[in-house]
């Protein structure tokens, strides 16, 4: 069977990256980005411009291109939302529900929606936080992307909807700037460092948080939505783990390629955020449920940013 896949939120940070790995796999024709841009701005051959809060737009656009798989990355950011309470819970919250609808009714076959580490709360144990921690978060985006988990694991055990979630901890790549995320100092730190030699963080040195890079994020997503269905025993959304690194561990990082690069501090209201944030996180059972093993570490990750930031920045 040949699986024709919908992409939303796909000119965003992972979604963009995503896409690329989805066509190598399944073919342009069968992979459609969408996004709320314009068509007209957007260089790609298989673009639709959709509102995810348009759930006829949806409907019509599922249809249309006989999708069988969605992967649901449209979303408003940790900062972000916390600047537009309301507007980032109803858009995280009710196009989720509008897909999740949708497979009920057995228009679409599967659903990858992702979770994040912002559903744990300071209540949290800091250190190793394991797959069934106690969750009280205390963001809007937290708190969406954990109702949201609850009504994944809801629509499974009551519709048999095959959705599969991962909680991702702060992600970093090269490709793409920053987005209105707490842990995006880990991908500016790396741009700062070349285009300005100096970086000023909205965190405290000392502020340890889970990270991946991004190469990692896009496999654990396709790995887990490839894995034998039997095999999977969260429904909610799986702990991943890969590196947990506080700023002044990456700067000291960079400082071994860049010997001249500054760090100076300054936290502001993210801080807060991050502090309500687990350390590190237990991810055994995604290994034990589909074997998953991370491939970069801090010194890996950022020669692999700083060699792809000096092309593209063109230093």
């Amino acid at each position: 069977m040949t699986h024709k896949i919908l992409v939303t939120g796909a000119l965003g940070q992972i979604g963009s990256e995503l896409t690329s790995a989805l066509r190598e796999i399944y073919g342009v024709e069968n992979v459609l980005s969408t996004d709320i841009q314009q068509k007209e701005k957007v260089d790609d051959p298989n673009y639709e411009k959709l509102d995810v809060m348009d759930a006829t737009q949806i409907s019509d656009v599922v249809s249309q291109n006989k999708i069988t798989i969605v992967y649901h990355l449209a979303a408003m950011l940790s900062a972000t939302a916390e600047k537009y309470p309301r507007k980032g819970w109803d858009l995280n919250m009710e196009s989720l529900l509008t897909f999740l609808d949708l497979a009920k009714d057995k228009k679409i076959n599967q659903i990858y929606w992702p979770s994040s580490i912002a559903i744990f709360g300071p209540e949290t144990p800091k250190q190793q936080t394991e797959q069934n921690a106690l969750a009280i978060p205390t963001t809007v985006y937290g708190i969406s992307k954990r109702a949201g988990e609850l009504w994944c694991n809801y629509y499974h055990e009551k519709f048999g909807v095959d959705v599969r979630s991962i909680r991702y901890p702060g992600l970093i790549s090269w490709k793409t700037r920053p987005g209105g995320g707490t842990t995006d100092y880990a991908v500016d730190i790396y741009y700062q460092a070349l285009e300005e030699g100096k970086y000023e963080c909205f965190l405290s040195e000392n502020s340890a948080l889970p990270m991946m890079y991004m190469d990692d994020a896009i496999r654990a997503t396709i790995e887990l939505m490839q894995a034998d269905a039997d095999k999977l025993t969260i429904r909610t959304s799986y702990n991943l783990n890969a590196l947990s690194f506080t700023p002044k561990e990456i700067a000291a990082e960079i400082q071994k390629q860049i010997p001249d690069f500054e760090i100076s501090y300054k936290p502001d209201f993210r801080q807060a955020i991050a502090d309500s944030w687990p350390a590190s996180i237990d991810d055994s059972v995604a290994q034990k449920d589909w074997g998953w093993k991370p491939e970069f570490d801090l010194e890996k990750m950022t020669e692999a940013m700083l060699e792809n930031l000096k092309v593209k920045l063109n230093k």
